[in-house]
């Protein structure tokens, strides 16, 4: 997309001047001075609005604006702060903001805006800026923001709200300030469409930190293509399998990979360099290929929605897998099960680097062409130390995989003998279908520390109704009375569906939590090591565990952390 003659030899020189921020704002609600649709959106916080204010109070500097000048007609937003702003007309010149959209935003919001985020007064006591709420003060020396705009609106609620001639000399120098403040404006004319896009992203590289979405939109956009709706409609894909959404930068890398790049973030900004054919076809190949891993995904691992996904990175192989091999023959099947599995089991896609992404891509097309049996990776295999030493925390990836292998099982509830709901279950707003096998509140008692008792290893799927009836109490008392109601052997097929085997099922008999937890460690590690199969064979056994060295140990992290989602590459 790079044209092949520099910007600066076909435009006209930029236009400085300067401008009443007052001025810039009615020529915003005009429908003069617009957002083009490669910008972001508002991403201010209240704080940075309020700073900005006082900053225009004090009069110091806010930087400049650079507009573009034309007559084009491009997709613009006709919404700012709440506001409706006039559409363009036809044939007619207007001024698209390349940068400065979050100031001007922000000034038209608190002079003019409407919702809880421009509720803006200034307290003329305090002589400071601030948003009201509940707990704000009350009383005449409280003047909304939206009426410094105007002298004559201004001076009408001084003398109403605030007769005392010290408050209204200060809500008469806020105005004056308001109105009188300029900041410089750079316009530029004759520039098009894809200069403009170029501009903006050169200027925003190396500002405010830009989300890579916005990068890559703005080094591709044309009047006929904005990648950002291109990747809306690659995730309505999800959306119509009701699978739920990934992150916009895992679709990212699929259009990557799809054009024929890779994953890394570097292979995503080349795609600035691709013709828009090109680009919608990657769009649409990675639609088609997203549509077949979610087929995979939720018949296969039976994982009902994405967020059930240890981690995002796995999504992506998967489209790639699919998108060259759209109909795998069942052994084909089994070997992309196989890789999920194994992938699933350590940390290799939190930490995914250049480095592993060239040679995961390579052992993809290498599968694809029928060259290797497996897909080759180098993901460590797993020990059953995992599920004794991870914390449960349903935002980490051996929880997460903990839960797949459960939800794998088709799980029957301990107590009432149906069959859990594992998409209800699998919903990451939902704690309630999982409980501690042996109960912390008992293991507390018993001097076990919280992080302990809190091990992926003791956590089994049930009903919140058996949650609720077992309780507090010893796993021997409500083990017995399940065997009593129901009868031992209706009770042991009910704990193997949970994963939990005869050893494990004795030692809970005699309140043993530290035999229980190796024993359900070791049929958690053997049930995955069934699953992973023969992938191990061309997996990089090297490492211990499948963790990394500074994986938290129980002792030490109680509660987990939250998944990384994405690498830094």
């Amino acid at each position: 997309m790079e044209s092949s003659h520099a910007v600066g030899a076909r435009v006209r020189a930029p236009e400085p001047t300067i401008a009443p921020i007052a001025s810039l704002a009615q020529r915003v609600l005009t429908g003069d001075v617009v957002l083009p649709k490669f910008q972001r959106g508002f991403v201010w916080t209240s704080e940075q609005i309020l700073y900005l204010l006082d900053s225009v109070r004090r009069n110091y500097p806010v930087g400049s604006l650079l507009l573009w000048r034309t007559t084009d007609k491009l997709a613009s937003g006709h919404e700012i702060a709440g506001l409706d702003t006039v559409p363009q007309h036809e044939g007619s010149p207007v001024h698209y903001v390349l940068d400065g959209q979050q100031r001007l935003a922000s000034l038209v919001g608190a002079l003019h805006g409407t919702g809880p985020l421009w509720d803006i007064a200034y307290d003329l006591e305090q002589e400071e800026f601030l948003h009201l709420s509940e707990g704000t003060p009350v009383g005449p020396h409280i003047m909304p923001v939206r009426h410094v705009n105007s002298v004559g609106a201004m001076l009408a609620w001084v003398r109403e709200h605030a007769p005392d001639q010290r408050l209204q000399s200060r809500a008469e120098a806020l105005s004056n300030q308001f109105n009188h403040y300029q900041v410089p404006v750079v316009t530029l004319l004759d520039v098009s469409e894809e200069d403009s896009a170029r501009i903006f992203e050169r200027i925003n590289s190396t500002g405010t930190s830009m989300d890579i979405v916005d990068l890559v939109r703005a080094g591709t956009w044309a009047q006929d293509f904005d990648l950002k709706e291109e990747i809306e409609q690659l995730l309505k894909v999800l959306d119509r399998k009701e699978y739920g959404r990934v992150d916009t930068k895992t679709m990212l890398r699929t259009i990557a990979a799809a054009a024929g790049f890779g994953f890394s973030t570097k292979d995503i900004h080349r795609l600035r360099q691709v013709d828009r054919l090109r680009l919608r076809e990657a769009v649409s190949e990675a639609g088609k290929a997203a549509e077949r891993a979610v087929d995979f995904l939720y018949t296969q691992i039976r994982t009902p929605n994405a967020e059930a996904l240890p981690y995002y990175n796995q999504f992506a192989v998967l489209v790639e897998v699919f998108r060259q091999l759209p109909k795998p023959t069942p052994t084909q099947y089994d070997a992309v099960t196989r890789w999920f599995w194994l992938t699933a089991s350590g940390e290799y896609f939190k930490g995914w680097r250049e480095s592993q992404m060239t040679p995961d891509l390579q052992a993809v097309t290498a599968f694809a062409e029928g060259r290797t049996q497996e897909i080759e990776t180098g993901a460590a295999l797993p020990r059953s130390v995992l599920w004794q030493r991870s914390p449960f925390s349903r935002q980490n990836a051996p929880s997460k995989l903990l839960v797949l292998l459960l939800s794998y099982e088709n799980p029957i509830d301990l107590n009432t003998g149906r069959r859990i709901d594992v998409g209800k279950a699998l919903s990451s707003h939902n704690d309630k279908q999982f409980h501690h096998f042996f109960p912390r509140a008992w293991l507390r008692r018993q001097g076990v520390s919280a992080a302990k008792a809190n091990a992926c290893g003791n956590l089994v799927m049930l009903t919140a109704l058996s949650n609720n009836w077992i309780s507090d109490r010893a796993p021997s008392r409500y083990l017995k009375d399940l065997a009593d109601l129901n009868g031992e052997d209706v009770l042991r097929a009910r704990l193997r569906s949970c994963l939990v085997e005869e050893d494990a099922y004795q030692a809970a008999l005699r309140d043993d939590f530290d035999g229980f937890l190796r024993a359900r460690s070791e049929t958690l590690h053997k049930r995955l090591m069934e699953l992973i199969g023969s992938a191990a064979e061309g997996s990089a056994i090297g490492q211990s565990d499948g963790m990394s060295s500074d994986e938290p140990t129980l002792d030490s992290a109680p509660d987990g952390g939250p998944v990384d989602r994405d690498s830094v590459d």
